[in-house]
């Protein structure tokens, strides 16, 4: 395995600059494809629901999945995703892979931390109690872990949405915080991460092989454990842009990066030409 070196996202390469180096590593390879699905295949949205996939985004990775193994990797619950991309032909890794399945009966299968669903079920009623209050909160029980989205509160009452975070974790060492583009995700302390659930997909659909090259194109932190995973044995995309005050400051494992969506899906359809 390469040596992991980050690199600040500016001085990463851009993707469709060095097509040319990309089709050279994936010459004669099965593709196996993961996909991020907020600010990869969709621009982020102020409310989770208002993220729609574009007919055309649609179009794109459909007729990658005829060609190649496609999957969603997504902090999404799966049934959520599944139903906002809405191609049978996908597998779907929700609640950023913990929870692994396909819409088609393959023989697929993964739950991580089920047995946390009654706790964080009780976290989600803690959370509520706390936040209600605050303006543009949002909390989302989702199956692996409780959500609690930023991006609409003022910037003077976030202290109070760590805070409320720090509180549940303090009570319970069990969970853990993995942070996102303005979302702070409770999740059960398990050594699983998208990395590792892209590893597992990989071996379950029996596509761990020198033949295969996978690639995986993410914007969230929590991405960068699947770029780490594949670090010397697959292609690792970043999507966002380099001046985004969300990400400026960020480094990244990645290989190559994309400005946004739309530039997600011009490569998409440059492997599956």
């Amino acid at each position: 395995m390469e040596m992991m070196v980050s690199t600040r996202i500016g001085k990463i390469p851009h993707a469709l600059d060095k097509r040319a180096e990309l089709e050279q590593r994936t010459e004669g390879k099965h593709l196996a494809v993961f996909l991020d699905y907020d600010g990869t295949l969709t621009p982020i949205a102020d409310r989770p629901e208002q993220a729609a996939l574009s007919d055309s985004m649609r179009a794109i990775v459909r007729n990658l999945a005829e060609r190649c193994t496609v999957a969603i990797v997504s902090g999404r619950d799966r049934h959520d995703v599944e139903e906002l991309v809405g191609i049978d032909s996908l597998i779907y890794a929700g609640s950023h892979g913990f929870d692994i399945a396909s819409p088609t009966g393959r023989h697929l299968e993964r739950r991580e931390g089920a047995e946390y669903g009654t706790l964080l079920s009780t976290v989600e009623r803690w959370v509520h109690a706390d936040l209600d209050g605050i303006d543009g909160v949002l909390i989302e029980l989702k199956k692996a872990s409780v959500a609690v989205h930023y991006r609409l509160v003022a910037e003077s009452d976030r202290p109070r949405v760590t805070a409320a975070v720090d509180t549940v974790l303090a009570k319970h060492p069990e969970l853990k915080m993995t942070p996102g583009k303005m979302v702070c995700e409770i999740q059960p302390k398990l050594d699983w991460n998208k990395g590792k659930a892209v590893l597992y997909m990989l071996e379950a659909l029996d596509l761990d092989k020198a033949d295969v090259m996978p690639l995986y194109f993410g914007d969230d932190i929590t991405d960068e454990d699947a770029f780490a995973a594949l670090k010397g044995r697959g292609i690792s995309v970043f999507v966002g842009h380099a001046e985004d005050p969300e990400v400026a400051d960020r480094d990244t494992v990645a290989d190559y990066r994309l400005e946004d969506p739309d530039e997600t899906g011009r490569l998409l359809a440059g492997l599956a030409a």
